[in-house]
């Protein structure tokens, strides 16, 4: 552990009625002693933790202004050190004016995600907890935000503690076993031990079986919107992000460029493309278009094939049909406002949502379509879901690990050799949960932090 005092502002740069400079480590409370000069007299290291003082902030004769601070004593706080927070009014220069004289006072800048990496090397928190730390701050839908509050406040952990204790009695068993082979060790009848490992395969697949949908809940799904020229393409896009992002008129092929936006659709972020119009043309510049459109096609995660209901379906329609085929298409047959002339048939087999984009029917279908196609409608942000790629290749790992052991069980493999395949597994958990971690997968993730956190 570093024996730097740090300090940081915690709160976002700009204005607002309350900023807030945290200051954590040994020498926080005599930092702090040495900036803010309380109202009723008593320093900052005479007082208990979970107090606070108001006070004012200076420089030398200088009075930057007046706040509170409140002060944490080791370990009862956030990142298990002595931790000052200051409150002052919360303008952009008055919080840098009062970071720089703390600075000067024997602080030293903290790096990005420092205070939360102390509180995991601390024991305040796991790396599992640690992780849904970004996720609060940056959660752009209430799923989202769900996830990782059940992340913080230990599901994860818990479930994990489960399969590992289990995993440990096993090791335990044939490491008995190993010293004392003659003996009937309690555990290693072959039935149960099997069970055993076998509940642990089911515990680590169904965690693992969560985090395509969270990953979508967390990231969003990269969505592109296609059709022929005038289908209403622009329209579906301006409903969904609820503002006139596409220029809609009654001429074919307005579109001739990618526009993006990013919108929220339920509980799913999508990262929306409205393309140009895919057909057959001779126009150079429409066939830029059309090209960058069937190009974003394939790198899509989602497709929202629009079709006229007004209109038979065509050739064009036709080829796009086969070109999204394979894909995550939902099919949007829109202008059902008007009267009906294609073919619903063609689109058997397919998820299709009827809607009016013009008149802003056809959105919840549309969401719950989305839902089920991208898993979420099952997914209960609540409960146990992996928040990370780090965190789903740790799990990975594990369940190789099981998987070995079982296989090296059933073969008659020595129960050595089983052993090793569980400490495989075990090495994996912990590594998930920080139990052991090397200091580069932990600089790692904390290098994502913001400052202050």
């Amino acid at each position: 552990m570093s024996e730097r005092t740090i300090a940081a502002i915690a709160t976002p740069l700009g204005e607002g009625s309350i900023g807030v400079i945290r200051i954590s480590g040994d020498d926080a409370l005599k930092v702090a002693d040495k900036v803010f000069r309380s109202f009723s007299g008593e320093n900052l290291c005479e007082k208990l933790g979970y107090t606070a003082a108001y006070g004012e902030i200076i420089d030398g004769d200088r009075i930057i202004d007046d706040g509170v601070a409140l002060v944490f004593r080791s370990p009862k706080s956030y990142t298990g050190e002595d931790v000052v927070e200051i409150s002052i009014h919360g303008g952009r220069l008055m919080l840098k004016s009062a970071l720089r004289v703390i600075l000067q006072n024997g602080a030293f800048m903290a790096e990005p995600g420092e205070f939360t990496k102390r509180a995991f090397l601390n024991g305040k928190l796991d790396l599992t907890k640690a992780e849904s730390v970004m996720g609060l701050i940056s959660a752009n839908s209430e799923a989202e935000l769900r996830l990782s509050r059940a992340a913080h406040i230990g599901k994860v952990s818990e479930k994990i503690d489960g399969i590992e204790a289990d995993l440990v009695s096993a090791d335990a068993s044939i490491a008995a076993y190993s010293d004392y082979p003659d003996e009937d060790i309690e555990g290693l009848n072959y039935d149960n031990f099997l069970k055993m490992l076998q509940n642990a395969k089911t515990q680590i697949e169904k965690m693992l079986s969560t985090y395509d949908a969270g990953r979508i809940l967390r990231e969003g799904i990269e969505t592109v919107i296609v059709g022929k020229p005038n289908v209403g393409k622009s329209t579906l896009m301006n409903m969904l992000s609820g503002a006139e992002r596409s220029i809609v008129t009654e001429v074919a092929g307005t579109t001739r460029d990618i526009i993006e936006d990013t919108v929220t659709v339920g509980d799913i972020t999508l990262r929306l493309a409205d393309t140009a119009g895919i057909h057959e043309t001779q126009d150079t510049v429409e066939s830029i278009g059309v090209n960058r459109a069937i190009d974003r096609i394939d790198k899509a995660e989602l497709v929202l094939a629009v079709f006229d209901s007004t209109m038979p379906l065509d050739s064009d329609d036709l080829k796009l049909l086969e070109t999204v085929k394979g894909k995550n298409t939902i099919v949007v047959v829109n202008k059902t406002d008007l009267e009906s002339n294609i073919d619903m048939t063609a689109f058997y087999g397919m998820r299709v949502v009827t809607i009016s984009a013009k008149n802003n029917t056809g959105y919840e279908e549309l969401s719950k379509e989305i839902a089920e196609i991208s898993g979420t409608n099952s997914l209960n942000p609540d409960t146990v879901v992996l928040i990370s790629e780090r965190q789903r290749a740790c799990t990975e790992r594990a369940l190789d690990g099981v998987n070995e052991a079982i296989n090296a069980l059933q073969s008659g493999q020595t129960m050595d050799a089983v052993g090793v395949c569980v400490d495989d597994a075990l090495a994996a958990l912990f590594e998930l949960t920080g139990k052991r971690v090397t200091n580069e997968v932990t600089d790692e993730i904390f290098r994502k932090f913001c400052v202050g956190k």
